[in-house]
């Protein structure tokens, strides 16, 4: 990019804002056609549709004004801009709302190259642009449209994109490859746990489909527990609180498979007042409710705690405790369907303790509990490796862009 210039953002064309036509007024909104586009819209490169849409009443009533194909959109006020700066360019004409800028580059811009040029700079935008003592994270307007980029001639805009979408072609080649892989275990690791609990892993004497193995019987977590819960300690009481030294853990800590560490402590003065107890480690804990996926998580307490509500703890014959584990992670589908309530379903006390079991003889139990561990463990370690190749493939995007768009300064010329 030896002939490159810098040219502020400003200057590549005309820039615009957005609107929110009137959610009060129905017509803005009944049998909308026309794109939408707010901030939840901006998790693509490209700009093909909307969640919500505007009538053509809202257009010819000048509530918002229509921006052409080709358009490069800018998120500049939301929460993601803590760390990532959305940018996309619309494959066909669309509106948008206050939280957006909008560039229509003049002739000679390409708006792809605009659009990877911005992301190339990211960083540097959300570093030196950003407003500073704002409740929701937002960018400065004339900060950003005074930003420079690195601009070539048109054919050499198009080189540099068709370049880079060659090799963002090869990255995305490869990390469909690493998910599907990462699928492949999971689908392994539900195969090995349910093969677990029916008493066919490892051993050639497994029982017929449907038959309990000889020597198995049924158990309910409550015979096999004692199963109890927490509490949360008013929070406008401070002796509950300040000072605190007991770990509190909530539903969020279930997302592990074993607890080390406490975000939230409570006091002695909690412990004594309240109805909270204070679980030893080898607690087996179960999220009763919690966001997304977190109902019906099991996890295992390293360290002593308390707990709120939302999760029941089971305390059980640490003979025993593994294979009671091991179930409860292979049951987490069946345990968040007995779920009962309405829009957000919650386990209960007694829903737990009636969840059934097979139980295998001890030696068997500890048997099958160590052949899980054994072939678990080298997922895990596979996991791990994709996780840290996917890590390197992002890196790696961003070195791309940051190498094509770096200034002439930056290049030491």
């Amino acid at each position: 990019m030896s002939s490159a210039t810098m040219a502020r953002l400003r200057d590549l064309g005309q820039w615009s804002g957005g609107n929110t036509p009137s959610k009060a007024n129905p017509t803005y909104w009944t049998d909308g056609s026309i794109p939408w586009v707010s901030p939840k819209d901006m998790k693509v490169d490209e700009i093909t549709s909307s969640e919500d849409r505007v009538s053509e009443a809202a257009l010819a009533e000048g509530r918002v004004s229509l921006l052409p194909e080709g358009s490069v959109l800018v998120v500049t006020r939301s929460g993601i801009l803590s760390h990532t700066l959305p940018v996309a360019v619309t494959k066909t004409p669309v509106t948008i709302n206050q939280d957006l800028k909008a560039l229509i580059p003049k002739q000679g811009v390409l708006p792809k190259y605009v659009a990877l040029a911005l992301r190339g700079a990211s960083r540097r935008i959300l570093k030196e642009c950003s407003k500073h003592g704002t409740t929701v994270a937002s960018i400065e307007t004339n900060a950003l449209l005074d930003f420079e980029i690195p601009l070539v001639d048109l054919d050499e805009q198009r080189r540099i994109v068709d370049e880079i979408e060659k090799q963002f072609s090869r990255l995305d080649e490869a990390v469909a490859n690493l998910k599907r892989v990462k699928a492949n275990l999971k689908r392994y690791k539900a195969a090995v746990l349910d093969a677990a609990v029916k008493g066919r892993l490892g051993t050639a004497d497994a029982a017929s489909e449907g038959e309990m193995p000889a020597g198995w019987q049924w158990s309910s977590v409550g015979e096999l527990a004692t199963v109890g819960t927490g509490a949360t300690p008013a929070r406008s009481n401070e002796a509950f609180y300040r000072g605190g030294t007991i770990p509190w853990v909530t539903s969020s800590a279930v997302n592990e498979p074993f607890v080390h560490a406490a975000d939230q402590f409570v006091t002695d003065e909690a412990l004594r007042q309240t109805n909270l107890t204070l679980y030893p480690p080898g607690t087996l804990l179960v999220a009763m409710y919690g966001e997304g996926k977190t109902r019906g998580k099991c996890s295992e307490l390293r360290i002593a705690a308390t707990t709120n509500q939302a999760l029941a703890a089971l305390q059980a014959d640490p003979a025993v405790r593994p294979w009671l584990k091991l179930f409860l992670e292979h049951n987490y589908d069946n345990t968040r369907r007995i779920a009962s309530g309405g829009v957000q379903p919650n386990l209960n006390l007694g829903l737990i303790r009636a969840i059934r079991l097979p139980l295998p003889p001890l030696s068997e139990q500890q048997r099958i509990v160590a052949e899980v561990d054994r072939r678990l463990s080298i997922v895990r370690e596979v996991e791990a490796e994709i996780d840290a190749n996917l890590k390197r493939a992002q890196a790696l995007r961003q070195a791309v862009l940051a190498r094509a768009f770096a200034s002439p300064s930056e290049r030491g010329q």
